[in-house]
C-alpha cells in the first residue's frame, strides 16, 4: 500500500530528502506522494522513512493503494532495474 500526505502537511519537505524512490513532490500547497514511485521503502529500509521524519504524523498508508510486500518489491524492482534490494 502506497503512502500519501493528508493536509496537516506544513510543507516542511523533510520527506522529500528521504525518499529514495523519488516519489515524493512539492504539490501546491502540501506535498504529495505519486503511488506508483511508492514502495513504503521497500527494496530500501525496514521501515518507511517519510512516516519517520515526519514532524506532523501526516504520511499516511492510501487505503486506495493496497499492495502486499511482493507487489512493493516488484515495483521496486520495476524504478531500479539491474540493481538489487538493500532490504527484501
Amino acid at each position: 500500500m502506497a503512502y500519501k500526505i493528508t493536509d496537516e502537511c506544513i510543507s516542511c519537505g523533510a520527506c522529500e530528502s528521504e525518499c529514495k524512490n523519488e516519489a515524493i513532490s512539492e504539490g501546491e500547497e502540501i506535498y504529495i506522494i505519486d503511488p506508483d514511485k511508492c514502495t513504503e521503502c521497500v527494496g530500501w529500509f525496514e521501515s518507511s522513512k517519510c512516516v519517520e521524519i515526519c514532524p506532523v504524523d501526516c504520511c499516511i498508508l492510501d487505503p486506495d493503494h493496497q499492495e502486499t510486500r511482493e507487489q512493493l518489491l516488484e515495483k521496486w524492482r520495476k524504478l531500479h532495474p539491474g540493481e538489487t534490494p538493500a532490504v527484501t
